[in-house]
């Protein structure tokens, strides 16, 4: 059976953790930042785990991460 090929714009965006879950970063904080509370900014910089009921897709496009 071949290999199957990464989508590379997921695996730029896309990381593992050691359990094996996805983890993304966060939006909106690329411009007008002098606009969003220091509170939410500080917010923003961290990571998110992908949600449950995304997780099966996105582990498609991603086989060998």
């Amino acid at each position: 059976m071949p290999k199957m090929k990464t989508k590379r714009a997921a695996a730029k965006r896309l990381k593992k953790t050691a359990s094996g879950k996805l983890k993304r970063s966060r939006g909106w904080k690329q411009h007008k930042l002098e606009g969003k509370e220091p509170k939410r900014r500080a917010r923003l910089r961290k990571a998110k785990l992908i949600d449950k009921a995304d997780e099966a897709r996105l582990k498609v496009l991603v086989p060998y991460l």
